[in-house]
């Protein structure tokens, strides 16, 4: 029974991660001192000379696909960029600083040729943002139940009314998509996806404030009117759309969590091995290493199941348990060993001249994310007692 390399990224992988690794080291985390502790990119100039130079190394858009001015990346690569990108101070929400610029949600490649034209070409083209609206007042975690919003017919034109909470980058976003119902019918049922224009007649916004520094917004929905060619999909099937929306996501989320875990964790080895405490360094003590090794195996343990779930979905096999698996594994280990690097680092460590409490804040968004802990432990649960 042959076996061997069964576990082994691929060495046309292991390139293009060294690759990234590289571009982070000379094109992004030189620039990041003297930014602000909470800035959200790099400065004008720095970002636009990296993206220059990322579009010339192919790293744009990673994910959309390559007749778009995408990357085309499958998902295992998409996970091993996003681990590598996000090992810097602005990691954990702008992978490289924002120099790979920004796919548009993978919903609008599977619209019409008319949308992906009208509306990913130039996201991808400009390197532009759009917003997914899904969760609202009435749960977040819960769509299928809670979405209120509504979207009505009136001659050539859907009127949306509703309001959307804790939706990220619609604030900078150019376009979204927004879900509302359609039916009366319960449920997932009756639930339809729609693109809407940033400067749509009856859209309006207010950032929400929290612990991070790039606030998600509040979307309001007035009598917005928006064309009949902008129901993405087909009417009252939105709700798979979300769903695969939300699970393909997972994947590169905990990826991003395990890379700025695993930036924290190189800090806190290089400085253990410099401080001196007690007669001697603080890496001979034995509960820095006990530590240190707790915080290796979380992010091994983390990466594989990242890997696994990446795997499945390359293979066309089904993979929402898995991704549901790395997500709550991923943030939780990541969380762990960035309160872990915390410790080993002491005063200084919780000073904003070292990105760790700015980590420390934006891992903890993590576990409430793309669906809290709880949610995807339900889902693996179910999983589970189906006999899958």
């Amino acid at each position: 029974m042959q076996s061997l390399g069964a576990w082994q990224v691929p060495p046309e992988l292991d390139d293009l991660r060294r690759s990234v690794a590289d571009f982070v080291a000379r094109e992004v985390r030189p620039y990041e001192v003297g930014l602000d502790v909470d800035a959200i990119q790099l400065d004008d100039e720095h970002l636009t000379a990296a993206r220059i130079k990322a579009r010339a190394a192919g790293l744009w858009c990673l994910a959309s696909p390559v007749e778009y001015g995408g990357a085309g990346l499958n998902f295992l690569a998409q996970a091993l960029v996003a681990e590598e990108s996000a090992q810097c101070k602005l990691g954990a929400y702008a992978p490289a600083g924002g120099a790979f610029g920004w796919d548009p949600p993978n919903l609008i490649f599977g619209g019409t040729p008319d949308q992906i034209e009208r509306y990913a070409v130039p996201s991808i083209r400009d390197g532009k943002k759009a917003f997914v609206a899904i969760s609202e007042q009435s749960g977040g975690s819960d769509p299928a139940r809670s979405i209120q919003t509504r979207a009505d017919r009136d001659g050539d034109k859907w009127v949306l009314n509703g309001t959307k909470t804790w939706i990220s980058g619609a604030l900078e976003a150019n376009w979204g998509v927004v879900f509302a119902r359609t039916g009366v019918a319960p449920g997932r049922n009756g639930i339809s996806c729609f693109i809407v224009d940033r400067d749509a007649p009856g859209l309006s916004m207010r950032p929400i404030p929290v612990i991070r520094a790039w606030s998600p917004a509040e979307v309001h929905l007035e009598n917005c009117r928006v064309p009949l060619s902008n129901l993405l999909g087909e009417e009252g099937e939105g709700f798979v759309l979300a769903n695969r929306w939300l699970t393909t996501a997972r994947i590169t989320y905990a990826a991003g969590c395990v890379g700025v875990a695993r930036a924290a964790l190189t800090m806190a080895i290089s400085y253990s091995k410099e401080r001196q405490a007690f007669g001697g360094f603080l890496s001979d003590k034995q509960a820095i290493q006990w530590m240190l090794a707790d915080s290796e195996v979380d992010l091994r343990a983390a990466r594989l199941l990242v890997y696994e779930a990446a795997w499945k979905a390359d293979m066309g096999q089904e993979f929402k348990t898995e991704a549901s698996v790395a997500k709550v594994f991923a943030t939780e280990a990541a969380g762990r060993v960035i309160d872990r690097c915390l410790q080993i680092f002491g005063g200084i460590g919780l000073s904003k001249e070292l990105p760790l409490e700015r980590w420390y804040r934006e891992l903890r968004i993590k576990r409430i994310g793309e669906g809290p802990s709880e949610i995807h432990r339900m889902v693996i649960a179910r999983a589970l007692l189906r006999g899958e």
